[in-house]
C-alpha cells in the first residue's frame, strides 16, 4: 500500500515538473505584465502561475513548456516592453499590433525563430537598428506600408522581401544614408520609384515581383534588378506618355486599388481596364462600382480628349477639382453615389453633369444635374475587356449601341447649338432692324427741333404785284402748332400760337435766338463776315438754303445812347427795299442783353455785300 501510494507521488511531481514553463521564459512575461500601464486587459493571473497550463494564460501558446506565440493585437494595451524580450528563444510569432505601446524597442538577437505578422509598428520610429531583416515570414507574411523604416536612419541592411508590404516606396527613404543592402523583392509596393531611391548608391538594389509603375529611373546602386513590374517602359530613362503619367497619378488618389494596378501597364492606355479611346487619344473613363476610395485627381484635366468621366457608385470624397471645367470635349460628368464636397466648378452647359447620391451636397435632396440629357452608358458593371478606339467593342457598353450611342450625341450637339445660336441670332435681328430706327427717328426728332423756329418762306417784294406775304414759323408749343401769316404791307402784329415769335411788321420776324446758334455754329469764327460799330457779324444758312446774316451786338456796348443809335440803325435799314434781299429784324427773347441783327439774302451776293466790314 506504501508503495503504490509512493508511486502515485512520485509520478505526480514529475508531471508538474514537465508542465512547469520555463522559467526564464516566465521571467520575461512577468515583466512584460509589470511595464504596462494596464495590465488587467491581459487576464494574467497576479501571483505567478504557469503561462503553458493547464490551463494555459490568455494571449500564450507554448510548445514543449516554452513559449513561442504572443497574440495580443488590438487590446488598447499601454506601456513599454520589456527590453529582454529576446530571451524567449523559442519565440516564433509575437501580435502586438493596434496597441498603444510606446518606447525603446527592445533587441531581437537570437530570435532565430521570430516571425512576425501584421503591420511593422510604429515603436521601430526613429530605432537605431543598423540591421533589420523582416523577411520571409511565414503564415502570409508582413503587410501595411513600409513609412517605419524610413525613418531608421541608421540602418545599413534592410531587408523586406517575401511579405504583403502594400503602398508605395516613401520618398524620405532617400534619407538612410547609410543604407547599402535593400531588398523589396517579392511585395505589392506600387507606384511611382522615388528619384531619392534613385539616387542612393547602394551596394545592392532588388525591386524585382512588385507592382511599381511609371517610368524605370537611372539608378546609381551598383546593382540594380527591377523586374516583374508595371513599369511604362522596359529602359532606364524613357519617359512615360503624358497621358499614361495623368492616369497613374489620378491612380494615386484613389490609393491605387489592386484590380486596377494589375491592369494599368505598360505604355498604352487603351488597352487599361475601365479606359477607352478614340482616335488613339482617351476620350472614356468608365469605373464605375470599383470601389474606388479617396478624391479626385486635378491630372484628369491633362487628357484633354476626354468626353466622358464615369465614377458612379464608389467612395469617392472631397470637391471636384476646378481644372476639370478646362476639359472642352468633355460631355458627361458621372459622380453619382459617391461622397462628393462643395463647392461645385461651373462647367459649361453641354456638359451634363450628376451628382444625386452625395449627402455632403445639399443634405441629398436636390438632384444636381446640369446640362443636356446624354443617355448613360449600357451597363455601370465594370467592363471585362477595354478597347482600344472608338470602333471597337466593350462588355459595358455593346458595339451595337456604339452608332445609336452616337447619333444621340450628333442630335445633343445639334440641338445645344440651335439652343445657343436662336438668342445670338435673335438678338441680332433686334439690334439690326432697332439700331438703324433709333438712329433714323433721333435724326428725324434733330431735324425737327431744329426747324421748329425756322423761316420757310421770306418776304416778297413790295413791288411784286402779287405782295402777299406768306411765312411760316413753327412754335416751341406744346400743341406742335404751326402758324402761317399773311400779310402786305404793314401787317398787325400778331402772337398767337406761335410761341416766343412775333411778327413785328411785313419783313421783321422775331425768332429763337437757338436757330441763328444753329445756323451761325454757335458764332463761330468760320462764320464771321466782319464786325461793325455794334458787333460782329456771322454768316448762316436756314434748313431751307437760304443765306443769312447776323449782326450780334457786343453786351459792353449796351447804353442807353448805344440802344438808341442802334434802333435808328435798325429804322433805316428796315426802309431799304432790294429785289435781292430782304432786312427782318431779330429780337431774342431768351437772351435780353444781346440784340441780334439779321439779314436775310437768296443769294451768295450776300457775302459780297457784307464783306465792308459794315452792316
Amino acid at each position: 500500500m506504501r508503495k503504490k501510494l509512493a508511486s502515485v507521488l512520485l509520478l505526480s511531481l514529475v508531471t508538474v515538473v514537465f508542465s512547469t514553463t520555463d522559467s526564464g521564459d516566465l521571467d520575461v512575461l512577468m515583466q512584460f505584465r509589470d511595464e504596462l500601464d494596464n495590465p488587467e486587459l491581459l487576464k494574467w493571473p497576479e501571483k505567478g502561475g504557469d503561462p503553458c497550463g493547464p490551463p494555459s494564460w490568455n494571449h500564450i501558446y507554448c510548445e514543449n513548456s516554452r513559449v513561442t506565440q504572443i497574440q495580443a493585437q488590438g487590446m488598447g494595451l499601454k506601456g513599454t516592453l520589456p527590453q529582454n524580450l529576446n530571451k524567449l528563444s523559442m519565440l516564433k510569432n509575437i501580435g502586438l499590433q493596434r496597441n498603444q505601446l510606446s518606447g525603446k524597442l527592445p533587441s531581437f538577437s537570437g530570435l532565430s525563430n521570430l516571425r512576425l505578422s501584421g503591420e511593422i509598428q510604429g515603436t521601430f520610429n526613429g530605432s537605431a537598428l543598423q540591421t533589420l531583416w523582416l523577411n520571409n515570414q511565414l503564415h502570409g507574411g508582413m503587410t501595411g506600408p513600409i513609412d517605419v523604416v524610413a525613418t531608421m536612419e541608421s540602418l545599413t541592411v534592410l531587408w523586406l522581401h517575401g511579405n504583403h508590404f502594400t503602398g508605395t516606396i516613401p520618398e524620405r527613404i532617400g534619407k538612410l544614408t547609410l543604407l547599402k543592402d535593400l531588398n523589396l523583392n517579392s511585395n505589392k509596393l506600387v507606384g511611382l520609384i522615388p528619384i531619392s531611391l534613385a539616387n542612393m548608391r547602394l551596394q545592392n538594389l532588388n525591386l524585382n515581383n512588385n507592382h511599381l509603375m511609371g517610368p524605370i529611373p537611372m539608378f546609381k546602386a551598383s546593382k540594380v534588378t527591377f523586374a516583374s513590374n508595371k513599369f511604362c517602359q522596359a529602359t532606364q530613362g524613357l519617359l512615360c506618355s503624358p497621358e499614361v503619367m495623368a492616369l497613374i497619378e489620378f491612380l494615386g488618389v484613389v490609393n491605387y486599388p489592386s484590380k486596377l494596378v494589375s491592369s494599368w501597364s505598360g505604355n498604352e492606355p487603351c488597352n487599361w481596364l475601365g479606359i477607352r479611346c478614340n482616335s488613339g487619344k482617351v476620350s472614356v473613363i468608365n469605373l464605375p462600382h470599383y470601389n474606388l476610395s479617396g478624391c479626385l485627381s486635378p491630372s484628369v484635366a491633362k487628357l484633354d480628349s476626354l468626353s466622358q468621366i464615369r465614377l458612379q457608385s464608389n467612395n469617392l470624397s472631397g470637391p471636384i477639382p476646378n481644372n476639370w471645367t478646362s476639359l472642352k470635349s468633355l460631355e458627361t460628368l458621372d459622380l453619382s453615389g459617391n461622397n462628393i464636397s462643395g463647392p461645385l466648378p461651373k462647367f459649361s452647359r453641354t456638359v451634363k453633369l450628376v451628382v444625386t447620391g452625395n449627402p455632403l451636397l445639399n443634405g441629398d435632396k436636390t438632384d444636381h444635374t446640369k446640362g443636356a440629357n446624354i443617355p448613360p452608358e449600357s451597363s455601370d458593371s465594370p467592363p471585362n475587356i477595354p478597347t482600344t478606339s472608338s470602333q471597337d467593342s466593350d462588355p459595358g457598353s455593346p458595339a451595337t449601341n456604339s452608332s445609336l450611342k452616337s447619333t444621340k450625341t450628333k442630335g445633343f450637339k445639334r440641338n445645344t447649338f440651335v439652343l445657343i445660336m436662336a438668342p445670338v441670332a435673335s438678338f441680332a435681328l433686334v439690334a439690326f432692324l432697332v439700331i438703324p430706327l433709333s438712329i433714323y427717328f433721333y435724326k428725324k426728332r434733330k431735324d425737327s427741333n431744329l426747324s421748329s423756329t425756322s423761316l420757310v418762306i421770306p418776304p416778297r417784294d413790295p413791288s411784286d404785284p402779287d405782295n402777299m406775304v406768306k411765312v411760316v414759323v413753327a412754335a416751341n408749343n406744346t400743341n406742335g402748332n404751326t402758324s402761317t401769316l399773311t400779310g402786305s404791307g404793314s401787317a398787325s402784329r400778331n402772337s398767337s400760337s406761335i410761341g416766343e415769335s412775333h411778327v413785328i411788321e411785313a419783313g421783321n420776324l422775331v425768332i429763337s435766338v437757338q436757330v441763328l446758334r444753329n445756323v451761325t455754329k454757335n458764332f463761330a469764327a468760320q462764320k464771321e463776315l466782319g464786325r461793325g460799330g455794334f458787333g460782329v457779324v456771322y454768316k448762316g444758312e436756314l434748313d431751307d438754303g437760304t443765306q443769312i446774316a447776323v449782326k450780334r451786338m457786343e453786351a459792353g456796348v449796351i447804353t442807353n445812347k448805344a440802344l438808341d443809335e442802334f434802333q435808328a440803325e435798325i429804322a433805316v435799314l428796315s426802309k431799304v427795299r432790294h429785289p435781292i434781299w430782304y432786312l427782318f429784324w431779330v429780337i431774342p427773347l431768351k437772351a435780353m442783353r444781346e440784340f441780334l441783327f439779321m439779314n436775310i439774302c437768296l443769294k451768295v451776293l450776300l457775302a459780297s455785300i457784307f464783306s465792308i466790314g459794315r452792316a
